[in-house]
C-alpha cells in the first residue's frame, strides 16, 4: 500500500471536536467557529454573515455544521450566501468536519461555519 501525506494550503483541517469545542490545526477553539481561507474566527451564528460574505471571492462552498443534529439554515442566511456566489451545504457538525477535510485535502475552495455538538 502506498501512503501519501496530505498537505493543506491556506485553511487548517479539523483535527477533532467534542462537547462545546473544536480542535483545528492543533488549536482548541470553544464555541461556534468559522474556518475560512483568511483564518479561524469565532462565529456569532446565522446573524453573523458579513465575514462569510467578505470571503465570497475565495469560497465556492460553505459547509454549515448545525451541532449534533441537522437543522435548517434561515432563508435569509442561505439567500445572502447564494446571491454572493457561495454554495451552502447544511449538515450536522461531525459530517461537516469530515466533508470539509476531504475537500480541503483535494485543494477545493471550501469553508466551514460550525456550531459545537
Amino acid at each position: 500500500m502506498r501512503l501519501t501525506e496530505i498537505t493543506y494550503d491556506k485553511s487548517k483541517p479539523i483535527d477533532g471536536y467534542g462537547p462545546g469545542f473544536f480542535r483545528i490545526g492543533g488549536q482548541v477553539i470553544e464555541g461556534p467557529v468559522t474556518v475560512l481561507p483568511s483564518g479561524i474566527a469565532t462565529w456569532g451564528g446565522f446573524d453573523d454573515i458579513d465575514m462569510l460574505l467578505e470571503q465570497a471571492d475565495s469560497i465556492d462552498v460553505l459547509f454549515v455544521g448545525t451541532g449534533a443534529e441537522v437543522a435548517h439554515a434561515p432563508k435569509a442566511f442561505r439567500t445572502a450566501l447564494e446571491e454572493a456566489g457561495i454554495g451552502i451545504d447544511v449538515m450536522a457538525s461531525p459530517a461537516a468536519c469530515r466533508t470539509f477535510n476531504v475537500l480541503l485535502s483535494e485543494g477545493r475552495r471550501v469553508a466551514l461555519a460550525l456550531i459545537p455538538v
